[in-house]
């Protein structure tokens, strides 16, 4: 089984809850025999309740549980239109103004393999994904894998692109190539879904670099770049047993690759690896993530390597 323990983010302004649908679906596609956990998660918080001078320390507290204990119940209908007996619900409800860091804290407690969370978009069509503060927040500090879904039709034509970076053959970036390529073949296994592709994208030339140096060669520099990484991405392919004909070895930059040939394939999902950081770098993803995830068309399953989910 691929995910056995799911967290749902409940979105409380939308009345269909596509990420919750979602899901649903996956437990369904993965036909497992087990049951699976599916708990519902809704941060909720009022700053007028925080600001009231009215309330005492125990009345805002009696206040607050008294919410919570509402919402618990509002959430009870929802889940019981998707009961299932491969399924056990459960809820999280928690008062907190930072939704991101109230998730990213309820996986590190309860080990969740899979966050679900719906994202929105600029219209139906294929248009990029449109990305809160809080969205980011939860890509960059979530130490498990997070499927950002959308509200279209899912079948689509059910491909799966896995990004991958073949620059180089050092230990880490074969190591977390690996990761990524495994779990899109993982899904194809238990989804039911053999199309499994994989893009990765090589440099252009710097237009500075042949006009400092006249005895640059662009074209040498281009076949040379590009003849590495599909040696590399043949190894890779090979290892997986993906066709040759899935392979998509493209020159430009990721952020710009990646998101047309998503687009070009028609791809239901993008598998994408995301780097945490720490500190001041931790306004960044690294690896042009950041960029790439901000110019999809589809649905996002963000991983981290498996060295730093730990």
């Amino acid at each position: 089984m691929l995910f056995n323990n799911i967290l749902v983010v409940l979105d409380p302004n939308q009345e269909k809850q596509y990420a919750l649908e979602r899901a649903v679906r996956l437990v369904k596609e993965q036909n497992h025999a087990e049951k699976v956990k599916i708990t519902a998660f809704m941060a909720v918080y009022d700053v007028a309740y925080e600001m009231s001078e009215l309330l005492s320390t125990v009345e805002g507290d009696k206040m607050r549980d008294s919410i919570i204990t509402q919402k618990h119940k509002d959430l009870q209908p929802i889940l019981s239109h998707y009961q299932r007996d491969d399924i056990e619900f459960n809820t999280i409800v928690v008062w907190e103004s930072n939704e991101a860091d109230a998730i990213t804290q309820a996986v590190k407690a309860e080990h969740f393999d899979l966050v679900v969370k719906y994202t929105n978009a600029k219209d139906e069509g294929l248009s990029a994904l449109i990305f809160t503060p809080q969205d980011w927040q939860l890509l960059r500090k979530c130490p498990a894998p997070i499927m950002m879904v959308r509200n279209h039709n899912w079948d689509h034509q059910r491909r799966i692109l896995v990004a991958v970076n073949v620059a180089e053959n050092d230990s880490d970036h074969s190591t977390f190539n690996e990761e990524l390529v495994q779990m899109g073949v993982n899904l194809a296994k238990d989804l039911g879904r053999g199309n499994v592709h994989l893009v990765s994208a090589y440099p252009p030339a710097a237009i500075n670099m042949a006009i400092d140096m006249p005895e640059f060669k662009n074209e040498v520099y281009t076949e040379s770049e590009r003849e590495s990484y599909l040696s590399h991405m043949e190894k890779l392919r090979q290892q997986f047993g993906i066709d040759s004909a899935h392979t998509h070895v493209e020159e430009g930059f990721p952020e710009d690759v990646i998101p047309q040939v998503a687009k070009d394939l028609q791809a239901e999902i993008v598998v994408l690896g995301t780097v945490g950081r720490r500190g001041l770098a931790a306004a960044f993803l690294g690896n042009t993530a950041e960029h790439v995830i901000s110019r999809l068309n589809c649905n996002l399953l963000a991983i981290k390597p498996s060295d730093v989910a730990k």
